[in-house]
């Protein structure tokens, strides 16, 4: 469902711009999420766990970086 009300006059971050916050922050959570989940796979020395939860911390990795990229160039910085 889409919203037609823009809330950034609550949060003074535009909706757009919030909502690319959020999403850096929670790919740089899931990246430190995983190093447990990892760790966690290792001692169980399960490696097919352990290869798919780097796979994961890899993508969520990028999904940072480009969502930085991003914040770099329409923030100012």
């Amino acid at each position: 469902m889409v919203s037609s009300t823009e809330t950034g006059g609550v949060t003074g971050t535009k909706d757009k711009d919030y909502n690319l916050i959020w999403f850096v922050e929670a790919c740089l959570s899931n990246a430190l999420r995983m190093e447990t989940y990892i760790q966690d796979a290792e001692r169980a020395n399960d490696t097919e766990v352990v290869e798919l939860f780097r796979k994961a911390q890899a993508d969520s990795r990028k999904g940072a970086e480009l969502g930085k990229e991003l914040l770099r160039s329409r923030l100012g910085g």
